[in-house]
C-alpha cells in the first residue's frame, strides 16, 4: 500500500522529532536505528524510506532541535530582560535534569564535533540563528550583528554550565554551578546580579 506525500512527510517529521529526543538522552552513538524507529512507532525496515542514512537523520534532527530552540523564547520580554529570562530558564534545575527535552548543544556538542560535515553545517547554520535571532537581536535590536560575539560568549557559557552539572554526583554542588553560571552570564550581559 502506497501512502501520500503528506503522510510520508508527517512520518518523517515524527522520526526526526523522536530521534532528536533519543539523541539528546542517549547520545548519537548510543542510539541505534532500531531504537530510533521504535520511538517513532515504526519498524526498523521503514527507516530507509524516510532517511538516506543515520548521518542524514542526525543532521535533520540537530537542525530541527535548534529550530525548536529558536521558537521557545518567543514569550520572553524584549531586550536584556528577555535574555535574562531565557538564560534563567535554560540554566534551571528542571532543564538540567531533562536532557531529552532540552538543548541539543548541551547534550550533543562533543558528538556533533565528530559528525559528518553535513551535520556540522546544519548545526552551524542553526546555532547562528539561535545566536542572532534569540540573543543578539534582544541585546542590540537595531544592530544584532554587533552583539554576536557577546551573544556567542554567553551561549558558550550557558552550554558549558548545562553540561558540567549533569556529570556531577553532588546535586548541591551541581545547583551551585547552575547558579554561578547564571551570575556569570549576567555579568557578561552587563546586568546587575539578581537572586
Amino acid at each position: 500500500m502506497r501512502y501520500g506525500r503528506d503522510r510520508k512527510q508527517a512520518t518523517r517529521r515524527g522520526i526526526v522529532e523522536a530521534a532528536g529526543r533519543r539523541f539528546k538522552a542517549d547520545g548519537i552513538d548510543g542510539s541505534g536505528i532500531a531504537a530510533l524507529m521504535a520511538d517513532a512507532g515504526l519498524t526498523n525496515g521503514a527507516f530507509y524510506a524516510h532517511a538516506d542514512s543515520k548521518d542524514d537523520l542526525v543532521a535533520s534532527a540537530v537542525a530541527d532541535q535548534l529550530r525548536e530552540q529558536c521558537e521557545t523564547p518567543g514569550a520572553a520580554a524584549p531586550g536584556h530582560a528577555g535574555v535574562e529570562q531565557i538564560l534563567r530558564a535554560y540554566l534551571s534545575v528542571r532543564h538540567r535534569d531533562s536532557p531529552e527535552h532540552g538543548c541539543p548543544s548541551a547534550a550533543l556538542l562533543d558528538e556533533i564535533a565528530r559528525c559528518a560535515d553535513a551535520t556540522r553545517r546544519a548545526y552551524t547554520d542553526k546555532v547562528l540563528t539561535v545566536i542572532d535571532d534569540v540573543a543578539a537581536a534582544r541585546m542590540a535590536p537595531h544592530d544584532p550583528r554587533s552583539a554576536r560575539v557577546q551573544a556567542f560568549s554567553i551561549y558558550a557559557l550557558m552550554v558549558g554550565t548545562r553540561q558540567l552539572p549533569r556529570a556531577l554526583v553532588d546535586q548541591q554542588l551541581a545547583d551551585v554551578v547552575l547558579e554561578q553560571g547564571i551570575q556569570s552570564a549576567l555579568t557578561l550581559l552587563g546586568t546587575e546580579h539578581r537572586r
